[in-house]
């Protein structure tokens, strides 16, 4: 009885492993098939899918044609008649002269609006749409945004066209497969591949989220379409970073989460409309945050307060902008894209660290294209009798005064404490503080002479503070600066 049961028992366990064994093939076999999913053998039913909706662009332009130098023959040469003569049989060059450039596009809807780069179509006479079909129509602007390098283009064609659509460039993830497709060097509907290599990627403009990819991007491929495996554009073809012209796997394209809201208004209104907060700021520094005493190293402060919303709202410069529109400001970049995207007059909830406590604030945004060049306003302050020379936190300073307003070309009312010489081992020079610099606020008041400055490291060393926030202008530009107030003792 005991010899059956051990033999029932090893009969069971070689079928559950033979069970076991069967699971862990289907398992691998399971991994196998995701892996070729995640890496597609081919792109080639994607591109085929795709082609028809990207388009050529080819711009004309027409330029003036310089005479260039003139050949240098002294009066009396025997060359003298050569020269004239050759000259006058070339004068037809003078005359003005049509210049291409090429670039891409593509279709994002069947009635004909195209979108490229503004750059590819900046100053141009003549647009011409060439599609993969070989057709070719002349397309005209509907609106462009140089700060995103976006524009917009209408053809008329006489049946549907193909098209795209925008994907969501939020769920790109670095690593993810990603196709190119464009005009490179004016070869003509070419295709690349790669990943997504980096995001929200900043060049140089106020509103950039680039997308960098290793797919190849090259001249020409600018205004094209990035599609993610969907066929999808998650990008615009923008820019490279190369030393020689050619690609060499470092390229930008424009997220589509900014070129969508960017081509909605161009399409509604020819034009962009973004929000306007009417303020000047910076990041917060760690130094900065001690010395006003902010727990948290976020928000964006104000430096500036010029004629406009928020000047009416009644933000001042000093505030740390920490909540805007039910949203948290981690920084300055994220504020400004974020009050871009905001609607012009809508009101919103800014709330603002002041003096140690937080206040709320009621904001009716302007437009921003229609705020562009408002400077500050005069702030008119009366001199009072002060000391006009002293040395404090390593630079030498003066009150204003007639002379040194003429030097700084500042206006008749400009009053602060100006940078006349600066020790090179202070930390205020470490800092990027230069003699020419004019201090006009420090612990978020107002200075008008020395015993002002005096006063408030005084109160700032009172309420146990190790720094002390100065608002600084330079060329008519200002900018926090905190320094230290701890004596500093050599070792």
């Amino acid at each position: 009885m005991t010899v059956k049961t051990l033999t029932l028992a090893r009969g069971q366990t070689q079928a559950l492993r033979a069970v076991w064994l069967t699971a862990l093939a289907m398992a691998l076999v399971i991994a196998q098939a995701i892996a070729a999913q995640a890496r597609p053998e081919s792109f080639a039913d994607l591109a085929e899918k795709i082609s028809p909706a990207v388009v050529n662009i080819t711009t004309s332009t027409v330029v003036a044609q310089g005479t260039g130098p003139s050949p240098i023959v002294p009066e009396g040469s025997p060359f003298e008649d050569f020269f004239r003569e050759f000259q006058d049989r070339n004068r037809d060059g003078d005359r003005p002269r049509r210049s291409s450039a090429l670039g891409s596009g593509f279709v994002i809807s069947e009635d004909g609006f195209v979108v490229t780069n503004n750059h590819v179509i900046e100053s141009a006479d003549e647009i011409v749409i060439e599609f993969f079909s070989g057709q070719e129509l002349v397309a005209e602007v509907i609106g462009t945004d140089p700060k995103t390098d976006i524009a917009l283009l209408k053809v008329e064609a006489d049946e549907p066209l193909p098209f795209v659509s925008f994907g969501d460039s939020n769920t790109a993830r670095v690593g993810d497969w990603v196709m190119a497709m464009g005009n490179p060097l004016g070869q003509g509907f070419s295709v690349s591949a790669g990943i997504v290599s980096a995001r929200n990627r900043e060049l140089s403009g106020t509103y950039d989220d680039y997308i960098q990819t290793d797919a190849a991007i090259n001249r020409g491929n600018s205004g094209g379409p990035l599609f993610n495996m969907d066929g999808q554009v998650i990008g615009v073809n923008t820019a490279i970073l190369s030393p020689n012209g050619g690609s060499i796997g470092i390229g930008f394209s424009m997220a589509s989460n900014v070129v969508t809201r960017v081509v909605d208004q161009l399409q509604e209104f020819g034009e962009t409309r973004r929000g306007w907060l009417g303020v000047r700021i910076q990041d917060v520094t760690e130094d900065v945050a001690e010395a006003i005493g902010l727990e948290k190293v976020a928000g964006a402060l104000v430096t500036d307060v010029p004629e406009g919303p928020a000047a009416e709202a009644g933000m001042e410069s000093g505030d740390v902008i920490m909540k805007f529109d039910g949203f948290d400001v981690e920084d300055t970049r994220g504020l400004v894209r974020r009050v871009g995207n905001t609607t012009v007059g809508k009101t919103v909830r800014v709330v603002v660290f002041r003096e140690g406590k937080t206040k709320t604030l009621q904001v009716t945004l302007g437009r921003r294209e229609a705020a562009e060049g408002v400077v500050p306003a005069a702030q008119i302050e009366e001199e009072t009798e002060d000391q006009s020379e002293a040395t404090i936190l390593g630079m030498t300073l003066s009150q204003l005064n007639d002379e040194l307003r003429g030097q700084l070309d500042m206006g008749a009312d400009s009053t602060g404490l100006v940078v006349t010489d600066i020790d090179q081992l202070s930390e205020a020079y470490e800092k990027g503080m230069r003699a020419g610099d004019v201090i006009t606020e420090a612990g978020q008041q107002k200075v008008t002479g020395i015993s002002d400055l005096e006063d408030r490291i005084a109160d700032a060393k009172e309420a146990g503070r190790k720094s002390l926030l100065l608002l600084v202008r330079r060329a008519g530009e200002p900018r926090f600066v905190a320094l230290s107030l701890e004596e500093k003792s050599d070792e």
